[in-house]
C-alpha cells in the first residue's frame, strides 16, 4: 500500500508517494526527485557520499528511511548555493583544493556545513574527527581539512 510523505527538500514542499516503506531518502532524491548531488557510494552508511543535513543535523540518506522523515526540511548539495553566490564551505573547497574526482565532495561538502552549524570545527583536531565518516579516496584530506577550517572562520565573520 502506497505511503505520502512531505518534505521539505531545499526549501520547496514535495509530496512523494512511497510505493515501497523500505525506500531511503537517498533513493527518493535521486530517483524521485531528481536531485542526484548526493552520492550513492557504500549504500551502508561508511563512506559519507550521501550525507546531506535533515533539520539541520547531518546524516547518511542511505540509511534514513524516507518514510519516517515525514514533514522534515532536507537541504542537499543543490540548495546550498545562493544563485550564483557559491556557499562559503563550496567556496572554501574550490580555493583549497579540497576535491580532485569529485565523487565524495557533496557528502563531504555537506558534512561540513553541518560540522560547521554543530560548532564542531573548533580546530584541525575537531575537524578531522567531525569529518572522519567521510571518506575521499583520492585522499585530498589536506584540502577538505584546510577548507572547512577556512570555511568556518568566514562564516563565524558573517555573524558577527
Amino acid at each position: 500500500m502506497p505511503l505520502s510523505i512531505r518534505l521539505a527538500v531545499n526549501g520547496e514542499p514535495r509530496d512523494v508517494v512511497l510505493d515501497d516503506p523500505r525506500a531511503t531518502l537517498l533513493d527518493v532524491l535521486r530517483d524521485r526527485i531528481g536531485l542526484t548531488g548526493s552520492k550513492k557510494g557504500c549504500d551502508r552508511g561508511q563512506c559519507g557520499a550521501c550525507t546531506v543535513l535533515v533539520d539541520g543535523r547531518r546524516i547518511n540518506s542511505c540509511l534514513a528511511l524516507a518514510v519516517s522523515l515525514d514533514g522534515a526540511e532536507v537541504t542537499t548539495i543543490e540548495g546550498l548555493a545562493q544563485g550564483e553566490d557559491l556557499h562559503p564551505v563550496q567556496q572554501a573547497f574550490i580555493e583549497h583544493d579540497g576535491f580532485q574526482c569529485g565523487y565524495c565532495t557533496p557528502g563531504q561538502i555537506m558534512s561540513a556545513v553541518g560540522l560547521i552549524g554543530e560548532g564542531g570545527a573548533a580546530d584541525p583536531e575537531h575537524v578531522r574527527e567531525g569529518m572522519s565518516g567521510n571518506i575521499c579516496r583520492c585522499a585530498a584530506y589536506p584540502g577538505i581539512a584546510a577548507a572547512v577550517a577556512d570555511a568556518q572562520r568566514r562564516m563565524a565573520g558573517q555573524k558577527g
